[in-house]
């Protein structure tokens, strides 16, 4: 699927609200004894239709609960501000704003917990908590394209050998 992802396909800026209901919205039927969402931002809701609360509000509704996890580092970080003429991004040190009174409010609404990742280490030391407080055996469909590539090899193997044996027993062949 990440062969068909292309620059500007998503709209710039983060929608808080949209992610949590859609996400919501894909787990609210299932039959698993605990529903959860894990929402990871880096930012505060700028983009989207649907407010977050609104979509934490869903979530409670359908008896999802949501951990918040703000990520990014304290002070300034490295973003992309701008796209120049060759198309490329230009980079440039940005505040990180992560709107954290709404992450708890949300985790609070549904009965999660909000955590601040500022690194690798934290983030994943966050991850092994909440796999302590949530443990749901479920079924998880994937679906993958394959394709043989070996197909090609075997037929110049085959020709390769088709070679030395016409070769052997013409051209080359060793008089006794």
């Amino acid at each position: 699927m990440f062969d068909n992802i292309q620059t500007g396909m998503i709209e710039d800026g983060t929608a808080i609200g949209m992610g949590l209901a859609n996400a919501v919205s894909r787990i609210k039927e299932s039959k698993a004894k605990s529903k959860v969402v894990i929402l990871l931002t880096d930012g505060v809701n700028n983009a989207g239709t649907v407010a977050p609360i609104t979509a934490a509000e869903i979530a409670k509704t359908f008896g999802v609960r949501v951990y918040t996890i703000g990520v990014g580092s304290t002070g300034k970080a490295l973003s992309p501000v701008a796209i120049n003429q060759l198309g490329e991004f230009e980079f440039d040190y940005v505040d990180v704003k992560i709107d954290e009174t709404l992450m708890k409010q949300i985790a609070d609404m549904t009965g999660g917990k909000y955590f601040r990742a500022t690194d690798n280490k934290s983030l994943k030391a966050i991850y092994a908590e909440i796999d302590k407080l949530e443990k749901t055996i479920f079924d998880e469909n994937s679906y993958t394209q394959k394709a043989e590539e070996y197909l090609l090899y075997a037929l110049a193997a085959g020709i390769l050998l088709l070679s030395e044996f016409l070769l052997k027993t013409t051209i080359l062949r060793i008089a006794h």
